[in-house]
């Protein structure tokens, strides 16, 4: 079984400080010299402002988040709380099933029940229940293996939930999760604050060495979680729970399951972003906060036309739950603030390209080289933080290589997924799930 851990921090935190100086002054000297900072140009730098006012805040955020722990009096009252771990399933490779039921079964802080949901699949587990059923019995798990008609990802963890209504809190995980042995502990420990209503784990990819496009992923999503998930998590204002791996408390799915299975947008039912929606019900009751300590390792996309799918239903998710933020969060709340932090950074990125493109086609010059330096160093002070996991299956050497790769995946996110941002957000009615429509998409 894998296992994972973090390793001390200080020289990447050095690091990154470092990177984002001299992207600070090759940002000032580049504009300067190039004439940006002319009062003729004066608009372009008050768009300067808040992006930087905004990166230097993430970046003190994420610097300073931690994982929760807890006292033994505290650890006393978090197991005496059920939790109940719901599995739902659609064709998935058996290989990758298998595993992460397994890795339930190693648990260091063992689930007291766990509920697998076959929503429909055409694979065979005929042989995969069978076995699952002796082997939680063995472990004094109590589950269930419940076949039903294809209905969808929420139907199957409603369903799953159905058959544990005494449970304290609901823990949802992919088909393709497997837990590090300690993992399911330290997504619970932050619920000894009474205000946290969820938990979300951290996701790293099963399969990161089996391409160039899993490396990337990896480093991307990576990157994600510990740069702009661990700043909203130090404000208990976590935006998307990680599907792979999150824990919920009862009633934030129980007290929400005909709106969850209700959804609806333009009309049309809403079949994918459940993890997101399940965080949004968690955040009108308290907190949601993100337990990097609780690892998980996930099947990433191996193959361009799957990453493209995946994605593309991930931002039309994402479009659709930023305006239900925007609606139904109180505006005090400092979810509603980084929802509108996103919208204005998103808008003045766009502005600030646009403006330095037209600019210097007018005066047909190419960029300075240390302006299109800045991104760069920008983004290679966020993905350090991809050297601060650690992970029994792939010595630091292997992670420098992976590191060494931003500037392919600053390229690979600038030219092919901000378009296809922009195009989901513009077909975000296509409320369909996209993936697996002709059995597991990657195999163990």
């Amino acid at each position: 079984m894998i296992r994972a851990g973090h390793r001390p921090g200080i020289a990447v935190i050095a690091a990154s400080v470092a990177l984002l100086v001299c992207a600070f002054i090759a940002a000032v000297y580049a504009l300067r010299v190039s004439g940006h900072l002319m009062p003729a140009a004066q608009p372009l730098t008050w768009l300067w402002a808040p992006i930087a006012f905004l990166l230097i805040g993430q970046t003190a955020l994420y610097l300073g988040s931690r994982p929760r722990r807890a006292t033994p009096g505290q650890r006393a009252r978090l197991d005496r709380l059920k939790a109940a771990v719901l599995v739902p399933v659609y064709d998935e490779d058996p290989g990758y099933l298998r595993s992460g039921l397994d890795s339930l079964l190693a648990q260091t802080r063992r689930p007291d029940e766990v509920h697998v949901v076959d929503d429909g699949s055409g694979v065979d587990y005929t042989e995969l229940r069978r076995w699952w059923l002796a082997a939680a019995r063995a472990h004094r798990i109590t589950t269930t293996w419940t076949r039903t008609p294809n209905r969808g990802k929420r139907h199957a963890q409603v369903t799953a939930a159905a058959h544990c209504p005494e449970a304290d809190i609901l823990v949802t995980v992919d088909s393709d999760a497997t837990l590090a042995p300690d993992a399911l502990g330290e997504l619970l420990v932050p619920f000894a604050d009474r205000r946290v209503q969820a938990v979300a784990g951290l996701a790293l990819a099963t399969n990161n060495r089996a391409g160039l496009l899993s490396r990337i992923t990896d480093l991307w999503y990576v990157t994600m979680q510990l740069v702009d998930r661990s700043a909203l998590s130090v404000l208990g204002s976590v935006l998307v729970s990680s599907g792979s791996l999150a824990a919920y408390r009862a009633p934030v799915l129980h007290e929400n399951s005909d709106a969850y299975l209700g959804e609806t947008f333009l009309g049309r039912p809403v079949t994918f972003s459940d993890d997101s929606l399940l965080t949004l019900y968690a955040l009108t009751r308290g907190r949601v906060v993100q337990q990097t300590s609780a690892v998980v390792f996930s099947a990433m996309p191996e193959r361009v036309g799957h990453h493209l799918r995946q994605y593309l239903r991930w931002m039309r998710g994402s479009t659709i739950r930023s305006l239900w933020r925007a609606r139904y969060l109180p505006l005090t709340h400092p979810a509603y603030a980084a929802q509108l932090a996103r919208w204005l950074q998103q808008a003045a990125y766009t502005v600030v390209l646009a403006w330095l493109a037209a600019a210097h086609v007018q005066e047909n010059r190419p960029p300075s080289p240390l302006l299109l330096a800045v991104p760069l160093l920008l983004a290679a002070s966020q993905t350090l933080r991809y050297l601060t996991v650690r992970r029994s299956d792939q010595c630091l050497a292997s992670q420098f290589a992976t590191w060494a790769l931003t500037p392919l995946a600053l390229a690979w996110s600038w030219i092919v997924l901000r378009p296809a941002r922009w195009y989901a957000t513009a077909t975000c009615a296509r409320t369909g799930w996209g993936t697996r429509t002709s059995g597991p998409e990657v195999v163990l």
